[in-house]
């Protein structure tokens, strides 16, 4: 299983460095799609051998898409990375075992369980561990679906999972942190609105269908008491409690905060319909 490596990068220098390192032990062919970077993004991956290409941000999906259609990747296999993640030891260890034999030959892709770390710290508790995402896959078999937020890989084909995580290594500081999801609130309001019929849809059978099911049942409960309920549940019944102070600053931003805007967001614009 010959890999080639996908990086979507801006303005990475924190943590690209890291996400490269660990791309070169299992892959002779990098590529850095870049959204025209202004910081020291590009001198890190051009020290790492990766290759570069510069293309205008969309958004991810399309993102990923153009990377899949016209990079000249050297291998049958591709491995999709966000700058700011990497593979864990053990993962960089089993992919080389993967490759002489461990793999079924009818097998397309692979979904990688992901371990986020914020600002440092291990978030293992609070349902954030394991999440499985499809990175790895046949060329050919795999395209990333069109959402405005939260979009997935998809492969047309038997998948199978991965045990070892890959790390999700968030470092940004909160006011960037807080910035972005200020945006995705708006590209989730946006979607919920004006839904992707062709994105995966809910059910059984992959993790991500999984997911989706439990994301319709959260929306099927009451508008701004739901953001509550879902800290609650995070926090307190799993244990999201036992990831310190870094967790207690996730759950609140993130799965309390967050969710409240995306409601608050909601609201705003039924409302000025109505109006």
């Amino acid at each position: 299983m010959p890999i080639s490596v996908i990086v979507l990068t801006f303005n990475s220098e924190a943590t690209i460095g890291a996400t490269l390192d660990s791309a070169r032990r299992v892959s002779d062919d990098i590529h850095v799609v870049d959204s025209f970077s202004t910081d020291r993004t590009l001198d890190i991956a051009r020290a790492a051998g990766a290759q570069i290409v510069q293309h205008p941000f969309s958004d991810y999906g399309n993102q990923r898409n153009w990377a899949i259609e016209n990079l000249p990747l050297k291998h049958d296999w591709q491995l999709h990375l966000d700058a700011d993640e990497r593979l864990s030891e053990e993962l960089a260890s089993s992919l080389p075992k993967l490759a002489l034999g461990g793999q079924s030959e009818n097998t397309v892709g692979y979904y990688i369980p992901r371990l986020v770390h914020f600002h440092g710290r291990p978030l293992r508790h609070g349902g954030m561990y394991p999440i499985y995402h499809l990175r790895l896959f046949r060329n050919g078999r795999g395209r990333c679906e069109t959402r405005k937020y939260d979009q997935h890989f998809h492969a047309t084909g038997p998948t199978d999972r991965l045990r070892w995580p890959m790390i999700d290594d968030i470092r940004l500081p909160l006011s960037e942190w807080t910035a972005r999801h200020n945006r995705w609130a708006d590209a989730e309001v946006e979607e919920i609105l004006n839904p992707d019929h062709s994105a995966i849809r809910g059910g059984t059978g992959n993790p991500v269908a999984e997911k989706r099911s439990q994301r319709a049942f959260y929306y099927r409960q009451p508008l701004f008491l739901r953001a509550f309920l879902l800290f609650l549940y995070r926090y307190i019944w799993k244990l999201g409690f036992l990831d310190g102070k870094e967790g207690l600053i996730f759950y609140v931003l993130q799965t309390f905060w967050f969710r409240f805007l995306v409601d608050a967001k909601l609201y705003e614009r039924r409302k000025g319909r109505i109006a």
